[in-house]
């Protein structure tokens, strides 16, 4: 009997394959014949899976984002049955970081499309994330709980606060990347800020 093959389980290795080149090389220097070769498979099977390019690379984001959210959720559970909202958005936080291979490539490939998506119209309409405002949205939500709970000052606009801390978080990865100053420092000058956002909390708040 034939063996059976699992379709889903075949995709995303492909999908691991085309992020491992990208993290190696740069997204822009990523072919299909390239994912194929180091997925050790044939370029036909990488066509039939994905058809194109754009549709690769779509599912790699796909699969870059669940995988950050295992991170987030191990980072989360790291820091105790009840971790506060404080640690919550500090785990949310450090997990995009280049702190280590995975997160490293995490933040290549997402920045790279997204820099590659602005002057290519094929990968322009095809959808970044499912929801681009998810991110911001759940940092609103734990730092409004932490409000509610006195741990942030009344007066301080959340949302805002969020707006401001992805994109901190997003330049300070960059600074790691190109080596401006090294993965400590970033979540030093991280900490720094969250210690201005929440008043009087611990890291365990």
């Amino acid at each position: 009997m034939p063996k059976r093959v699992d379709h889903d389980e075949r995709r995303t290795e492909i999908a691991r394959a085309l992020v491992r080149v990208a993290g190696r090389r740069g997204l822009h220097a990523v072919g299909m014949r390239d994912v194929a070769a180091e997925a050790g498979v044939s370029l036909r099977l990488v066509q039939y899976y994905f058809e194109t390019k754009e549709k690769l690379l779509l599912h790699g984001l796909q699969q870059l984002a669940e995988e950050f959210g295992e991170r987030v959720t191990a980072r989360v559970r790291a820091a105790g049955d009840t971790p506060g909202p404080r640690a919550t958005v500090e785990a949310l936080l450090l997990a995009s970081l280049p702190t280590d291979e995975e997160s490293r490539a995490f933040h290549l490939v997402y920045t790279s499309y997204a820099v590659l998506a602005v002057t290519d119209e094929a990968l322009a309409a095809q959808p970044f994330l499912q929801n681009p405002d998810a991110a911001e949205d759940t940092l609103t939500g734990l730092l409004t709980q932490a409000q509610d709970a006195g741990l942030v000052r009344p007066d301080v606009d959340v949302r805002t606060e969020a707006v401001s801390l992805l994109a901190m978080t997003a330049g300070l990865g960059i600074s790691v990347l190109t080596g401006q100053r090294d993965a400590e420092h970033a979540i030093a000058v991280l900490r720094h800020h969250l210690d201005r956002i929440f008043r009087g909390a611990g890291r365990d708040s």
